[in-house]
């Protein structure tokens, strides 16, 4: 089987820093320190919520001018339903600081975890593989999915209600063999199920949804990589994540 280009990773403060990371995002919105029982659909890590309403400012690190050019507008779809806006340009002290490192693909921090001092002055986002020629459905899967991992979306695929029968020692063959990643690692970001998360109903649409090729799971079952869009679902859930004012 041949490398899924495209996959991203979630990012995690190193572990020395969660309980830190924890108070960091408590601090910046109290309900992050509450667990709330409600199911809406999605998958979001609750405790990295942003203030409802906060603009988070995004700096490119590097990159080709061309490229932002063409970023911008498409992260700026997230804000048509969800009730925060990203404002570009906004220097090296950015909540979002963007890097095209192109050896190290696509990846993001979730949530508040971008505004941690521990980052400084780091990149917390990375858009590895895009260039000023690559297609416009590449950077609106790529862009919409990164910037809905800073806003604190992980991958749909870990909804409990996905109930995709992985084989896990292809997925853990399969990631070491083509990432690098050590079982701990794939586990987090491929297998292991949230706890504390909201969701509902798997979103096959989503665009935060990885694909999901039959060499990695029994009996056949696969979900192509086809989704370019914010589905129905991704705009309902995150206008409740983070509501506009009635």
């Amino acid at each position: 089987m041949e490398p899924l280009k495209g996959l991203c990773t979630i990012v995690t403060p190193d572990l020395s820093w969660e309980q830190f990371a924890e108070q960091h995002a408590a601090e910046l919105n109290p309900s992050n320190a509450v667990h709330g029982s409600e199911k809406i659909s999605g998958v979001f890590n609750t405790p990295r919520r942003w203030p409802n309403g906060i603009i988070l400012r995004v700096h490119f690190l590097d990159g080709d001018p061309a490229v932002h050019k063409r970023v911008e507008p498409i992260a700026h779809e997230w804000s048509q339903y969800a009730n925060i806006k990203f404002q570009f340009g906004a220097g090296p002290e950015a909540e979002i600081r963007v890097a095209f490192n192109p050896n190290l693909g696509s990846w993001s921090y979730m949530g508040t975890d971008c505004s941690l001092p521990q980052l400084t002055g780091k990149p917390t986002m990375n858009l590895g593989w895009l260039r000023p020629e690559t297609s416009e459905t590449e950077y609106r899967r790529v862009v919409l999915h990164e910037f809905g991992h800073a806003l604190g979306l992980i991958h749909e695929h870990l909804s409990p209600d996905a109930k995709i029968p992985w084989d896990e020692e292809k997925v853990i063959a399969y990631y070491r063999r083509t990432n690098g990643w050590k079982e701990e690692y794939i586990r987090s970001n491929v297998l292991k199920l949230p706890e504390a998360d909201e969701y509902t109903a798997f979103d096959t649409r989503s665009i935060m949804l990885y694909p999901v090729p039959k060499e990695l799971t029994k009996g056949g079952y696969e979900i192509p990589w086809q989704n370019s869009e914010l589905s129905e679902t991704d705009k309902e859930f995150i206008a409740k994540i983070y509501p506009f004012p009635a």
